[in-house]
């Protein structure tokens, strides 16, 4: 009895993981809630302009990656207080320094984007 309760206990807590990660915007399966699901730059997802994301600035170089606007031509994106700005239409890439973000698709005012990092 006590291991069927493990089990549901433990899916209970990948339910409200999944949930709280989904309620953010994007979601990666080893995410840091203290940092969010797209800090160590593996994440995916859809998100509206605007929309800040936190990632690790040791890593990339800075801190917050800001979808500033999402068009059905093109989702425009800044990092680094606005140092770093780019665009690019639905199934491109952007790149700031070891980050990618890939713009999968854009459907009426959302984008659904890919974050990776091009090495560590």
């Amino acid at each position: 009895m006590s291991t069927g309760m493990s089990r549901r206990a433990a899916k209970t807590a990948l339910t409200l993981t999944t949930a709280g990660a989904l309620g953010f915007g994007l979601m990666a399966p080893a995410a840091s809630a203290a940092n969010g699901p797209c800090y160590d730059g593996r994440c995916q997802g859809s998100v509206s302009a605007p929309k800040t994301i936190k990632v690790n600035s040791s890593k990339f170089g800075f801190g917050k990656l800001k979808i500033t606007s999402i068009s059905s031509r093109s989702v425009r994106m800044s990092a680094a207080g606005g140092a770093l700005t780019g665009s690019t239409s639905p199934g491109g890439v952007v790149q700031f320094n070891n980050l990618k973000i890939w713009v999968k698709s854009v459907s009426g005012s959302k984008a659904r984007l890919q974050l990776f990092p091009t090495r560590y």
